[in-house]
């Protein structure tokens, strides 16, 4: 190994070119963390999402359907009926063998808090299949 001295009588040079290393230094260094994160990043867990079709109501005569209005009241098969009537009803139509399922059909303005008791009502009467009755999008929105 040996030693550079310089001539302390000889003038510095300015050199004009870059020093590119500290730039590839970086550049490594973010290229090695791209590497790694991709790979984490990518990886999901594979589910088989279903497709949303929309599919008309078989609307049968056994078929309960429970209609709320904006004002919070419920409507037991187009009667108007309270909530403790609204459970009784359910409980009772949960015997029923088939039993008939039940379909929500809620005013947009509605509180969630009376459509939530509504799905409540129909648990707590153990009644198994409940759906929603939605207006199709119109086209274009």
């Amino acid at each position: 190994m040996a030693i550079q001295l310089q001539d302390p009588s000889a003038e510095d040079e300015v050199t004009s070119t870059i020093n590119t290393t500290p730039l590839v230094d970086v550049m490594l260094v973010l290229l090695i963390i791209f590497l790694i994160t991709v790979p984490v990043v990518l990886k999901a867990v594979p589910v088989n999402v279903p497709q949303a079709t929309n599919i008309p109501t078989q609307t049968k005569p056994e078929n309960i359907v429970i209609a709320i209005d904006k004002d919070g009241n419920y409507y037991f098969n187009n009667q108007p009926v309270t909530n403790a009537e609204l459970l009784q009803r359910l409980e009772a139509a949960a015997v029923k063998k088939p039993q008939p399922e039940v379909h929500i059909r809620a005013d947009r303005e509605v509180r969630f808090q009376v459509v939530g008791q509504a799905i409540y009502d129909c648990q707590r009467a153990s009644i198994l299949k409940v759906g929603f009755i939605t207006m199709p999008d119109k086209p274009g929105t």
